[in-house]
């Protein structure tokens, strides 16, 4: 397994639907919203566009989800929007 994210959560779920992945698999209740996905769809999500990320650009990314949120940025309030319809969650 690995993890799929995104930039924005429109980014992330459009994926998912192009590589046959279902909604259900998505972690909204992580520390940073992202779908799990077997090594099979890694290759697919590759094929698609995707981009391969060491640790540094994994946190790098999940930094900028956080700071986007935080901030109220409009990726952070598409972000915020998104997780409040997927688990209650309510940016305060």
């Amino acid at each position: 397994m690995c993890h799929l994210l995104a930039d924005t959560p429109t980014e992330l779920h459009a994926m998912v639907d192009r590589i046959g992945v279902a909604r259900r698999w998505y972690q909204h209740s992580a520390s940073t919203p992202h779908y799990d996905i077997a090594k099979g769809k890694r290759a697919l999500a590759i094929a698609h566009g995707a981009l391969e990320v060491d640790r540094h650009e994994l946190v790098a990314i999940i930094r900028r989800i956080h700071d986007a949120i935080r901030r109220r940025t409009t990726v952070g309030l598409a972000w915020a929007e998104d997780l409040r319809c997927t688990r209650g969650f309510a940016q305060t």
